[in-house]
């Protein structure tokens, strides 16, 4: 908890420094330290973006940024702002950042945290982007912008990876500047991404703050659609918010084009990211073909597509089974899932159902756009893969609309319930287990360490094995499906067995340069004979 304080203390300093520049280009989004400092997480996270093509980011890239930051938050004498809270919500605003630190101290449990949230960062602070890394390893073709923003502070500012808790700090300065209550009720079920640096928290966090601003009719459609797209870049299934701003724009707005422009200019780069790390414009979809030498393999993407429709389904049906189902036997199996998944996709439904109905009552223009915005995301997410992970943010939007006017009162009544649940959980994590067994990120929820008062709690394994296919050396982490503490280049079993079964191998494009990335090509008869003892390998250290 001590560490991540320091952590939060500084980092929320850059940032605010670093936004104040930004603001000077593109305006300010609310004002004051708190609209400075989230100004200040996209502009950073946009520069390491475009550094991240042909540098590591790094703890030379680290500290001139945090030196920068800090200079320009004292010169433009912004703790000064910070003092202009009452002593009451200065007193909350430590309450709630307490539980936050206390919260965000527990081990992590997400298991995309170890099978692709640290891979990233590994290969981002090692390598930064590097061309067709998606021939290694499927998952870190996405390389998320929020991985990005995490790794140019995961040196010494902030090397337990919790910037999440960082930004839900930042969030509360933000709810108690804005007086939005009903976003005090949305902070519990946060910190339950708070021990890692899941790109959900952030675009939750951020598509609230800017639906609270067009709600209060901010009028600076340069900086929402910035925001908008930055959202968008961090996780691809938050297409609505572009798309609310877009229509807010045009609708409610005089539409002035030029404001699209650092828009647009955000979403090019995040195309020619994913290009260059996947192949391809947005990750995992194969559209938009431009002939790469370095986009995956088809069966590769076949199989990764089958897997998506099949989680779907929570692994409860093979693909043969659920190609088979007609339409409507299909929703009736999504709706009728074993465990909670299937209550959590009836209750979506339903959520979806009751503020299109509210829309259509309230007949505002501003409710009727969010209305069709999250209603086009929520046909995507169907279409696509109906995974409850994809809309949850729906429902967030929903509640939000739905109580905006909710009372401070009620606000931290609520908060206080939700969130001594929150931390029993997090502290004695049986309850949910013997509770919710379909919960699954339950099971490896570690409980409370004495430690954690000091500094978060993490995981260190770093058992592995090294094999050579063609060109390629590479790690495989030793009876441990994912590769969070194993050395790069790592290739997780499961991808190795999807590979060998398509034929083909990932290959060094050069190998004396691993900056120069990665394709794929079909395998010799030598090689097959050295990929299946890479196989057998695997099974024997399994056994």
């Amino acid at each position: 908890m001590i560490l991540i304080l320091l952590s939060s203390v500084l980092i929320l300093s850059v940032l605010a420094g670093w936004g104040k520049v930004i603001e000077s280009f593109l305006g300010t989004l609310s004002g004051e330290v708190t609209g400075s400092i989230l100004t200040g997480t996209m502009g950073l996270s946009m520069i390491w973006t475009v550094l991240s093509f042909f540098i590591p980011i790094n703890i030379y890239v680290e500290i001139p940024f945090v030196l920068t930051g800090v200079f320009f938050f004292f010169k433009k004498k912004m703790y000064q702002e910070i003092n202009q809270f009452s002593k009451k919500d200065t007193l909350l605003i430590g309450g709630i950042s307490l539980v936050i630190l206390y919260c965000s101290a527990f081990h992590p449990y997400i298991l995309d945290h170890f099978g692709y949230y640290i891979p990233s960062i590994k290969w981002i602070t090692e390598y930064g982007l590097v061309k067709g890394i998606s021939n290694l390893d499927l998952t870190l073709g996405q390389m998320s912008v929020w991985h990005i923003f995490q790794a140019g502070f995961s040196d010494f500012s902030d090397p337990f990876l919790r910037i999440n808790a960082i930004l839900l700090i930042a969030y509360t300065l933000y709810i108690f500047k804005s007086k939005t209550w009903i976003q005090l009720c949305f902070i519990p079920i946060l910190l339950l991404f708070s021990q890692s640096p899941s790109p959900d928290l952030p675009v939750i966090v951020l598509s609230l703050i800017l639906l609270n601003e067009i709600l209060k009719e901010n009028r600076n459609i340069t900086l929402l659609f910035s925001f908008a797209v930055f959202v968008f870049s961090i996780k691809p299934t938050m297409i609505w918010l572009p798309l609310l701003v877009f229509l807010y724009s045009v609708f409610i707005l005089k539409p002035n084009y030029k404001s699209w422009l650092p828009g647009t200019g955000i979403l090019i780069l995040f195309f020619i990211k994913n290009i260059w790390t996947f192949g391809y414009p947005i990750f995992p979809v194969a559209a938009g073909d431009f002939g790469f030498s370095w986009k995956p393999n088809p069966e590769v993407l076949k199989i990764s597509s089958q897997y998506a429709v099949q989680k779907t389904y929570d692994m409860q049906y093979t693909y043969e089974e659920i190609q088979k189902l007609s339409s409507v036997e299909a929703f009736k199996n999504w709706f009728t899932l074993q465990g909670i998944k299937s209550k959590i996709n009836l209750f979506f439904i339903l959520s979806l159902i009751l503020f299109s109905v509210f829309a259509i009552v309230k007949k505002k223009k501003i409710i009727s756009l969010i209305c069709i915005s999250i209603l086009v995301k929520s046909v995507c997410v169907l279409a696509f893969s109906a995974q409850y992970r994809f809309f949850i943010d729906v429902f967030f939007v929903i509640f939000f609309v739905l109580l905006v006017h909710l009372n401070k009162k009620n606000a931290l009544v609520f908060f206080s319930l939700s969130g001594m649940l929150v931390i029993g959980i997090l502290s004695f994590p049986t309850l949910i287990r013997n509770y919710i067994p379909s919960f699954r990120p339950g099971n490896f929820m570690a409980g409370i360490k004495k430690e954690q008062i000091y500094r978060p709690s993490t995981y260190h394994y770093n058992k592995f094995k090294t094999f050579r296919t063609g060109n390629l050396k590479f790690n495989v982490s030793k009876d441990y499906p994912f590769n969070f503490d194993t050395p790069v280049p790592a290739i997780s079993a499961s991808y190795i067995i999807d590979d060998v079964n398509a034929g083909i191998f990932p290959q060094y494009i050069d190998p004396k340069n691993i900056k120069k990335g990665f394709i794929w090509k079909k395998l010799t008869p030598e090689e097959k004979k050295e990929a299946g003892n890479v196989i057998n390998n695997i099974k024997n250290i399994d056994k």
